[in-house]
């Protein structure tokens, strides 16, 4: 009997029933990437500015929640971190949102996009496009432009590349783009620029006082203990402002969105429900299955075959649906990864650690689905069958 494929031969007998419990099993799978996907995409995308900062320590005001939702504090805090062992310098940085001028001749609509200013003399982004272009935002009303905006921005990019001016206005302030860099759209901000210190007092005159800043980015001699030196200045300045390691600003970034909004949970439970799913789906296979064959089993049960006989030809089964199911759910999620990377511009990727999670989680989902399916047969008297 151990030669025979007990399994796959029950399997295939319906063949209607194999393509539907492969299809429910592949829609689970597709349900658990797309969550997962979205998920890893909203993480990555509100922490890729954080990650091209260049800087040790990272300072903020206490009420700053968010990169979405930054409260200003004195750039004196962050003149007072020269004090300071190890220090060898700082670089302020203004955050603000602005309304973005569609520059096309045929469109006149606006749209919010985030500023990011910062003294060109002291550059804060590891990007060699901003590097490069660091001489051109000095210039009065120079910006760069981020070219993964998304496309109601306008075809800024697409004029740029082409030599074409591109001329227009932010909070009714007339701009120049003069360079291109690539930073990401994200769930909070659709789209970015860079320029100046200076220009972006110019562009948010009105809204924003001389002396406060956003984000204080403190630069230490390689080899100083980044530890000793925040604890040194959580313990002298001013309880105003809030001090970080960039692994520490990464996470605090990290977590609103994972636990102070509700997105984060959708996506989680979104999985969850998947999940939910497949086990479901499994379930009324195998139960179906068994039932069917209940008087085969008996036999074979009468016959001196032992539970774990069956247990096992049934776990078969399972792990059978179950990679049936997965590759044709990882080769429609990896087609929509793509679509929904090209219509957001958000960075879904199919990465080896989903690729495995999902399937560690469908064979899960159809183990616990056989385990369940099994109890009948085990439960099963021969006697009572016949």
């Amino acid at each position: 009997m151990a030669k025979i494929p007990l399994a796959w031969a029950q399997l295939t007998r319906e063949k209607m029933r194999l393509v539907i419990a492969i299809a429910g099993i592949g829609f689970a799978d597709l349900l658990m990437f797309i969550q997962f996907g979205f998920r890893d995409a909203l993480f990555e995308s509100s922490t890729t500015f954080h990650s091209q900062l260049k800087g040790d320590i990272f300072i903020t005001s206490t009420q700053s929640t968010a990169l979405i939702a930054m409260k200003s504090f004195p750039q004196r805090r962050l003149y007072q971190a020269l004090s300071f062992n190890g220090v060898t310098g700082i670089s302020p940085v203004y955050l603000g949102f602005g309304l973005w001028k569609n520059p096309a001749p045929d469109k006149s609509n606006t749209r919010q996009l985030m500023v990011i200013g910062f003294d060109p003399a002291h550059p804060i982004f590891e990007m060699p496009e901003v590097k490069d272009n660091l001489d051109k935002i000095k210039l009065s009303d120079v910006v760069l432009f981020d070219r993964a905006s998304r496309p109601e921005f306008g075809p800024v990019a697409e004029y740029f590349n082409q030599g074409k001016p591109v001329e227009t206005e932010i909070d009714n302030r007339r701009v120049t783009v003069e360079g291109l860099f690539t930073l990401g759209a994200s769930f909070g901000a659709d789209g970015n620029i860079i320029t100046s210190d200076l220009n972006f007092m110019r562009i948010f005159h009105s809204r924003r006082s001389k002396g406060l800043i956003d984000v204080g980015i403190v630069h230490l001699q390689p080899g100083t203990d980044v530890k000793a030196v925040i604890e040194k200045m959580r313990a002298n300045l001013p309880q105003d402002v809030t001090i970080a390691s960039k692994e520490e600003f990464i996470d605090f970034e990290r977590k609103y969105w994972e636990e102070s909004t509700a997105i984060g949970f959708i996506f989680t439970l979104g999985a969850a429900m998947g999940f939910i799913v497949g086990i479901v789906i499994v379930y009324q296979i195998l139960y179906t299955d068994v039932n069917d064959h209940l008087p085969e089993y008996a036999t074979l049960k009468a016959m001196g075959y032992k539970d774990g006989y069956f247990l096992s030809v049934v776990f078969q089964e399972a792990l059978i649906l179950a990679i049936l199911g997965y590759l044709p759910g990882l080769g429609i999620s990896v087609v929509l990864y793509n679509l929904a990377r090209t219509a957001t511009t958000l960075p879904m990727y199919m990465t080896l650690t989903k690729v495995i999670t999902v399937f560690a989680m469908t064979t899960i989902m159809c183990s616990v689905s056989g385990a369940i399916a099994v109890r009948k047969l085990q439960a099963a008297d021969p006697a009572d069958i016949f």
